[in-house]
């Protein structure tokens, strides 16, 4: 499916290129209601960049084409992205309904200092894109949004995908995975014994108190891979997880169904959450509940989870007027549970979502405490790039309002290949074949749908 309208186009400085946004032309939205019609299908035919969001409570969006292009790199990122952000939405005008409302899709780089290289060729360290078409489900109905640079080109737009998409089908099979012909894991258990044991001396030297150390698996698959599909199938899986996918034009497809909310944000309230520590899932209710049990009652979880707990607060209190903590519980999927303590809070000022993500990224639980010694830590003893994973993945719109999730239980698809990632978090009484045998179980949501 070709766009129907020209796009505009932001450049990383903010400066606009040809019919860009940022030339004093807003943005205008275009949206009408639209019956049942498939996502995936949608998503299959779509050329150039290409976008999934989906959350537990029921919303579904889908988008392609880009009107607005937001890019920064560095340690000012998140700035640059908010002043970018204020351009291209400045005035936006649109007609629909909230859940129709332009937003702009992306995510940030682990590192700040990201350059982008295998299996990461096309991803910034941070890309932000405002969709030229988007397809938003809730239990309420369907929308079609089209987001252009003139009211004519927008109404255009919309009519003219309007007619295609209530010309295809309503429903797409999800099918079954490619099948796996080989994985390897790109850090070797000698490699990985050695990084846990550098973490350990420098917890033991009072440098770190926790450090996440994490691992690619790199998948050849007998054929092709449909991600949306793969999507489909983790949904019916995993219906409590986010779900997400994000192409950048010809670069590979991330793509991932996280457990972990990092930030969601409407006006002055924020919704986070501390999920730290894990456990397979038992074979009968019963081992069920004795796992779960243990994950309670260990002293190195409930040790680990509670340093993701404090220190989430912590950087909350620069932002907050209130910070209310839940108590601590398990958040049980398919194949894996893990502590989970439910965190909100009450923000101060106008805050913008990028500066809670900005404010939380990384998390503990995927980075570790210090954060500066971890991520020298990370960065002296990993072995692959972590590119955008464990790092913030979601959306915003045009009055700063938005949700992240972090990007774990994730991969990279290109053609016939994925790269997968998993990590674990090092404290002192970690053991590194322990910690080797765990990182396995995080592989196995998207490793179990690449199978025939």
């Amino acid at each position: 499916m070709d766009r129907p309208s020209g796009q505009g186009r932001v450049d990383a400085s903010g400066r606009a290129t040809a019919s860009a946004t940022g030339a004093g032309r807003r943005l205008v939205s275009r949206s009408r209601t639209i019956g049942d019609v498939s996502f995936g299908n949608a998503l299959e035919h779509a050329q150039g960049t290409r976008l999934q969001w989906a959350t537990a409570d029921g919303l579904e969006l889908v988008g392609w084409g880009e009107t607005a292009r937001l890019s920064a790199s560095g340690s000012d990122r998140f700035d640059e992205i908010r002043a970018q952000a204020t351009t291209a939405f400045d005035g936006v005008d649109h007609d629909g309904p909230a859940v129709a409302r332009p937003r702009a899709f992306g995510g940030f780089a682990f590192h700040d200092g990201h350059e982008p290289r295998d299996p990461w060729m096309g991803f910034a360290a941070a890309t932000f894109v405002v969709p030229s078409v988007v397809l938003a489900r809730t239990d309420e109905g369907t929308w079609l949004t089209a987001v252009d640079t003139s009211d004519d080109d927008a109404t255009t737009a919309l009519e003219s995908w309007y007619d295609r998409l209530s010309d295809g089908p309503a429903m797409r099979s999800s099918g079954t995975g490619p099948g796996i012909d080989d994985t390897r894991r790109t850090t070797t258990r000698e490699q990985w014994t050695a990084g846990v044991e550098t973490a350990l001396e420098r917890i033991a030297d009072g440098v770190l108190e926790k450090v996440v150390l994490a691992q690619a698996l790199d998948v050849d698959l007998e054929g092709p891979l449909d991600v949306p599909a793969c999507l489909e199938r983790l949904r019916r899986r995993y219906p409590n997880c986010y779900r997400f996918l994000f192409q950048d034009g010809e670069s590979g497809t991330f793509f991932g169904a996280p457990p972990e909310r990092l930030v969601g944000k409407s006006g002055t309230d924020v919704r986070t959450e501390a999920l730290a520590g894990s456990a397979p899932r038992g074979d009968t209710r019963e081992a069920d509940e004795e796992l779960a049990n243990r994950l309670l009652d260990s002293e190195k979880i409930r040790r680990e989870h509670g340093i993701v707990v404090d220190t989430i607060r912590n950087q909350l209190e620069a932002l907050a007027a209130d910070i209310r903590v839940d108590e601590r519980r398990v958040k049980r999927l398919a194949t894996i549970q893990h502590c989970w303590t439910p965190i909100e809070a009450t923000l101060e000022g106008g805050h913008h979502v990028l500066d809670v993500v900005e404010a939380l990224h990384p998390t503990p639980a995927v980075g570790g405490i210090p954060p500066g010694a971890a991520w020298e830590t990370i960065r002296d003893v990993e072995t692959f790039d972590r590119g955008w994973y464990a790092a913030p993945i979601g959306w915003f719109d045009a009055v700063g309002d938005g949700e992240f999730a972090v990007g774990i239980r994730s991969g990279v698809a290109r053609e016939d290949a994925v790269t997968l990632f998993a990590g674990n978090g090092i404290v002192a009484d970690s053991d590194p074949d322990d910690e080797w045998d765990e990182v396995v179980l995080k592989y196995r949501p998207i490793l179990d749908e690449l199978r025939e």
